[in-house]
């Protein structure tokens, strides 16, 4: 299996976990520190949360400012209508946004939301054949 490790740079590591794990993901400890979380969100899909001095050891340009600008769209399938509303609506009561209106195309659903730093996360479900 292919997993992803997304890399996040965030303004406030405590902040940004507890949005994270107010959503159901979980943190794996071992890959977790004061400048950093390791969000588990499935078998497959780790979000690394990292203080922007954290991040920018791993980079050699500036950090845009997710706020502001999309430089990328993180979707992620789920198995229903129900878990596609439940975690954005979950996602706003935290505080994250709602970059985009919710969308029915009758065979996927989909919801966005914004975390705490603006990074878009999209959540659809495919309508069963």
């Amino acid at each position: 299996m292919t997993k992803i490790f997304v890399n996040l740079p965030v303004a406030d590591v405590a902040a940004a976990r507890e949005f994270y794990t107010g959503l159901g993901y979980t943190v794996n400890e071992e890959y977790s520190g004061e400048h950093s979380a390791c969000m588990v969100i499935n078998d497959a899909v780790t979000a690394m949360l990292l203080s922007h001095s954290h991040f920018s050891d791993f980079i050699s340009k500036d950090i845009a400012d997710a706020a502001t600008t999309t430089s990328a769209i993180f979707a992620l399938n789920v198995d229903t209508r129900g878990e596609v509303d439940r975690v954005a609506e979950r996602a706003l009561e935290l505080g994250g946004g709602e970059p985009k209106a919710p969308k029915d195309h009758g065979f996927m659903y989909v919801r966005s939301f914004s975390d705490l730093d603006g990074h878009h996360w999209e959540l659809a479900t495919f309508a069963q054949a």
